[in-house]
């Protein structure tokens, strides 16, 4: 019995399991990147929403402060806490 020579070298099985191994990996690789994509792209859509609830919160605090610091809401508490409200008493500092 001869034993029949291998065509291809060390080299070039080497090359072509490598090539072959790179072509099934190729779509699995793309594949696990785009999911991983969408899954970033989720999770900025989600604190973009977080973000737009938070900034109507704030802005409806502000709006709270500022009703609660107007001028006739400081004359309504100082009427019912029984004070009187003498413009002669406020000194302006230049």
């Amino acid at each position: 019995m001869k034993r029949r020579k291998s065509r291809m070298s060390r080299f070039e099985r080497g090359f072509y399991i490598v090539t072959a191994l790179i072509v099934l990996m190729s779509p699995l690789m793309i594949v696990f990147e785009k999911s991983t994509l969408s899954e970033v792209n989720y999770e900025v859509e989600k604190m973009k929403r977080e973000i737009a609830t938070q900034e109507k919160a704030n802005e409806s605090l502000e709006m709270k402060i500022n009703e609660l610091a107007s001028l006739e809401n400081i004359q309504k508490v100082i009427e019912d806490e029984g004070l009187v409200y003498n413009n002669d008493n406020i000194k302006n500092i230049d």
